[in-house]
C-alpha cells in the first residue's frame, strides 16, 4: 500500500503542469473584490456621511485599481445603532445613503465599467425597531413566532432573571426583557438586534424573498455575515427550555464576557449548512435566467473544518465564497514565515479540491494591515492576497496602506466599544479606528467630505497618506497594487499551480507557474536582512527578472537577480519571473 501511494503521488506531480489547460473560469473565481464601508468611502452631499452617489462618483478609481466587484456594507433601512447591521426594512435604502433611484444609477454606471456590485445582507437578526419585530413583540398572530422568545424566571429574591446564561457577542446577557410581551428576546449581538427564528418556515421564505428581490434588482451577489449564528440549539431536545452554555474556565473573565462561555448551543449548529444550501438555490434560480452567476459570500468566525463546510457537500451546494479568515485572525506583527506558510497552506488543504480559495488580509472589523503588522509590509501582504491562487478581497484603504485612526471615547460610535462602559480600555475592542473616512487627498477631511464634521474623524496623517499623493508618486503602495492586479491576469496566476516554502524563519516564498511561465513571490517578514537560495524550489535556477517590488526595495522593474543567492532587506518583497 505504501508503494501505491508513492506512485500515485508522483504521477500527480508529473501531470500537474498541464492540469488546468482547458478550465473555463466564471467571472468570480479569480475576481478582485473591494470591500467598501458605504458610510466612510465618499460623501456626495456634504453631511459628513458617505453615500451611494459618493460611491458612484468614485467607480472610476476602482476600475483603475483593477477591481472586478465592489462589495458594499449594508445600505438597507436601519435604526443605525450598529450602522446598518440592524435592519428595519430589507426592501428599502437607508435615506442618508440615498434612494433606490440612486442605487439603480450606481448599478448602471458600474455595469458600464464592468464592475459587479455585491451587497451585504444581514439575515441573522433585524432591528428591534423593524415592523417585523414590533408586531412580534405585540404577539401579532402572523409575526409572533418570527423571533426567539422565551420566558424568564424569578430568583430567590423575586428578581426577574433571563432564561439562561447566554452572553451576547457584544457582552452582557443575550436576552432582553419586553414588558408588553412579558418575555425575553434573544439577541446574539446588540440589544437592538433581535435574532430571527429560522425554525419558522415563514421566516425562511421571507428571507428568500429578500434575496430574490435584490438579485432581480441587478446585484451580482450578496455577502452574508455571521452565518454560523442563524440557528440555536433546538430547545425541544432539552425539555422545552434552552440549556445553559458551559463555562470555559479561562482566567480573568466574568459572566458578562462573551468568551466566558463555550458557545456550543448558540452557533455552528448542523442545521445551518442545510439552510445555506437552501439559500444557494435562490441564487442559482436567478443565475439560470441570464447565465450570469449570482454569488453568495458567507462569513463565519469558526474552526477551519466548520468554515470549509460552507462550500457545501455532494449535491448540496453551499456558498460560492465562504470567507477564509485565517490571514486576518491568526497573523500579526509577531508572525514569522512558518506561520504564513501554515495558515495559507492549511486553507488550501482543507477546502474542497475543485473549489476556488479566497484571501483577505483586512476588513472593517480588524485593525488595519499597516497598524496590525508594519506599514512597510503592506506591499508584501497585498502580493499575498493578489497572487495566491483564487479570489482576492481587499478592504478599502489597504491598497494605499491606510492606518488606524484615533477615535476618542467622546466620539466613539461602535456599540461593541460603547458596551464596555470603559472610557480607557474601550480602544482594545473598538472597530471605529478601521472605519475612519477614506483618504482621497490632502484637502479638507482628506477629500472625503466638505462637512465641518464627519461621522468619524479622519485619521491623522491623511495630508501625506492619500490616494492623490500616491497616484502622482513614482513608487507607492497604490502603484504596487495596480501592478499586482495587472499581473494576476496572466495565466500563471489565473490558472497556474502553487507551491510554497518558508526558506527560513523570516522569508516566505511561493511559486506560481503555468506551462513554462514561472514566478516566485518572495518576502522577508522578519526583522533582519536575509540571504536566501530560491533554487530550493524545483526547476528554479539562473537569473530571475523583477516584475514588482515593495516600495522601499532597492530593486525595480526589469532588474535581474540570481536565484541561488538573493539578499532581502527587512520587509522587502519581490515578484520574480524566471527567464526562459
Amino acid at each position: 500500500m505504501w508503494y501505491i501511494f508513492v506512485i500515485i503521488f508522483s504521477l500527480s506531480r508529473v501531470g500537474a503542469r498541464y492540469e488546468n489547460v482547458n478550465i473555463k473560469q466564471d467571472w468570480w473565481e479569480t475576481a478582485v473584490f473591494y470591500q467598501l464601508n458605504t458610510r466612510s468611502f465618499m460623501d456626495s452631499d456634504g453631511d459628513g456621511i458617505g453615500d451611494i452617489n459618493g460611491i458612484t462618483t468614485r467607480l472610476d478609481y476602482l476600475k483603475e485599481l483593477g477591481v472586478d466587484a465592489a462589495w458594499l456594507s449594508p445600505i438597507f433601512k436601519s435604526a443605525m445603532h450598529d450602522f446598518g447591521y440592524d435592519t428595519t426594512d430589507y426592501y428599502t435604502i437607508q435615506p442618508e445613503y440615498g434612494s433606490m433611484e440612486d442605487f439603480e444609477h450606481l448599478l448602471k454606471k458600474a455595469n458600464e465599467l464592468n464592475i459587479k456590485i455585491v451587497l451585504e445582507l444581514v439575515p441573522n437578526h433585524t432591528s428591534n425597531e423593524s415592523e417585523w419585530f414590533l408586531k412580534s413583540s405585540n404577539r401579532d398572530e402572523y409575526y409572533s413566532d418570527w423571533f426567539i422568545w422565551e420566558s424568564g424566571h424569578l430568583d430567590n429574591m423575586g428578581i426577574r432573571k433571563p432564561p439562561n446564561n447566554w452572553v451576547s457577542v457584544f457582552r452582557k446577557s443575550a436576552w432582553k426583557y419586553m414588558a408588553n410581551r412579558d418575555q425575553y428576546y434573544l439577541h446574539q449581538f446588540g440589544e437592538s438586534q433581535p435574532d430571527l427564528n429560522y425554525r419558522n418556515p415563514v421566516v425562511v421564505d421571507e428571507i428568500k424573498n429578500v434575496i430574490k428581490f435584490w438579485l432581480e434588482k441587478g446585484v451580482a451577489g450578496l455577502k452574508i455575515p455571521s452565518i454560523n449564528y442563524l440557528f440555536e440549539v433546538d430547545k425541544d431536545l432539552y425539555g422545552g427550555r434552552y440549556p445553559d452554555e458551559p463555562i470555559t474556565g479561562r482566567p480573568g473573565l466574568g459572566p458578562d464576557d462573551y468568551v466566558y462561555l463555550e458557545h456550543v448551543y448558540t452557533k455552528d449548529q448542523e442545521e445551518t449548512y442545510d439552510m445555506v444550501s437552501q439559500l444557494r438555490d435562490v441564487f442559482d434560480g436567478i443565475t439560470i435566467r441570464d447565465n450570469l452567476t449570482r454569488i453568495m459570500m458567507t462569513e463565519a468566525d469558526t474552526t477551519i473544518k466548520n468554515a470549509v463546510k460552507y462550500y457545501g457537500e455532494g449535491a448540496h451546494l453551499g456558498a460560492h465564497v465562504p470567507f477564509n479568515l485565517g490571514l486576518i485572525g491568526e497573523l500579526n506583527k509577531e508572525s514569522d514565515a512558518r506561520d504564513f506558510k501554515y495558515i495559507i497552506d492549511r486553507w488550501l488543504t482543507y477546502k474542497p479540491l475543485k473549489k476556488p480559495a479566497n484571501w483577505m488580509i483586512g476588513n472593517h472589523d480588524k485593525s488595519r494591515v499597516s497598524s496590525r503588522f508594519r506599514p512597510d509590509l503592506v506591499d508584501a501582504l497585498n502580493m499575498l492576497i493578489l497572487l495566491l491562487p483564487g479570489i482576492a478581497i481587499t478592504y478599502m484603504g489597504e491598497e494605499i496602506g491606510m492606518v488606524n485612526g484615533f477615535v476618542p471615547w467622546s466620539e466613539t460610535k461602535d456599540p461593541l466599544a460603547c458596551n464596555t462602559d470603559d472610557p480607557v480600555n474601550y480602544i482594545e475592542v473598538s472597530r471605529d479606528p478601521v472605519r475612519t473616512p477614506f483618504q482621497w487627498n490632502s484637502g479638507k477631511n482628506g477629500g472625503f467630505s466638505t462637512a465641518e464634521r464627519t461621522w468619524l474623524p479622519v485619521a491623522d496623517g491623511y495630508e501625506s497618506l492619500n490616494v492623490a499623493s500616491q497616484r502622482s508618486a513614482v513608487r507607492s503602495h497604490y502603484q504596487v497594487y495596480r501592478t499586482l492586479t495587472n499581473l494576476r491576469i496572466r495565466p500563471a496566476f489565473r490558472l497556474g499551480r502553487y507551491e510554497s516554502l518558508s526558506l527560513n524563519n523570516d522569508v516566505f516564498a511561493f511559486k506560481r507557474w503555468y506551462n513554462d511561465d514561472t514566478y516566485i513571490i518572495v518576502m522577508n517578514v522578519g526583522k533582519r536582512d536575509r540571504i536566501v537560495n530560491l533554487t530550493a524550489f524545483d526547476l528554479v535556477f539562473g537569473q530571475l527578472e523583477v516584475e514588482a517590488s515593495s516600495v522601499l526595495s532597492s530593486r525595480t522593474y526589469s532588474d535581474n537577480v540570481q536565484a541561488n543567492r538573493l539578499d532581502l532587506a527587512v520587509d522587502e518583497a519581490l515578484v520574480l519571473r524566471m527567464q526562459v
